[in-house]
């Protein structure tokens, strides 16, 4: 494997102690959260208290809600599609045999990674947080080798286009500044898929030029929350309204 030598794998925890442990314990895990979610969420002795989503409507679908409060709800969506996804992997009878045991630690890595980002969004929006999604991956064979990673790369692909498509619309730097934190694990997810998919072909981005990617500029897609709610629109059941999210 020439993407992630297991040296590489190494500095990548020591980064990330915190988020990828193989089995993350019920008390470490509350321990991140809650000191994670804390340095979030208060910026300049003000946070999200008393910045309320909208009201949900039961019509209209889980509301999201506006401003910050809602970009974090919609990174909140798309890290519980990744996480559940993963989890599911994971728990596969077929993981074993699909993947070599190195192969299995990098995506159980990938799994805690995508469960601590989601626990961090849930910490931070605290009573803002919308409710969890139900999914439908109905449309994925987890017994299949090929099916697992192409999905893990599209849903990574999508990750890392949302993060860049919705930074522009995010008000506090402070949250700026956690997205593009999460949004540089996310991208170096898609390259451990990619390259698994085909050896080698890491940073290649020629398939994400419809969505914006330039590989000669070096320039990665980026997409807007419609677009990227509709992409995964087939794996999620709950209805999601994104009618009050900014635009600008």
């Amino acid at each position: 494997m020439d993407i992630l030598k297991r040296s590489e794998k190494q500095d990548e925890h020591s980064l990330l102690s915190d988020l990828s442990q193989q089995e993350l314990s019920r008390r470490k895990f509350l321990r991140f959260s809650g000191l994670v979610g804390a340095s979030a969420v208060v910026v300049g002795g003000a946070g999200l208290t008393g910045c309320k989503k909208d009201d949900d409507s039961s019509s209209n679908g889980t509301n999201l809600g506006s401003g910050d409060v809602g970009i974090l709800n919609y990174a909140y969506a798309l890290e519980q599609l990744e996480a559940a996804f993963y989890t599911q992997v994971v728990a596969n009878g077929s993981f074993t045999t699909n993947f070599s045991a190195l192969e299995q630690e990098y995506i159980k890595d990938v799994r805690d990674h995508e469960i601590a980002h989601r626990e961090f969004f849930k910490a931070a929006l605290g009573s803002n947080a919308i409710q969890a999604l139900e999914v439908d991956f109905s449309s994925i064979d987890f017994s299949n080798r090929s099916s697992v990673l192409t999905t893990a790369k599209t849903f990574e692909d999508l990750g890392v286009a949302a993060y860049n498509g919705a930074g522009k619309l995010l008000v506090s730097t402070d949250y700026l500044t956690i997205a593009g934190k999460i949004v540089s694990v996310e991208a170096r997810h898609a390259a451990l898929f990619r390259d698994l998919l085909s050896n080698g072909s890491f940073a290649d981005l020629t398939s994400l030029q419809p969505l914006g990617a330039d590989n000669a500029k070096g320039l990665d897609a980026a997409l807007n929350p419609p677009d990227v709610l509709a992409a995964a629109s087939s794996y999620i059941k709950t209805k999601i309204n994104a009618s009050n999210l900014p635009t600008s």
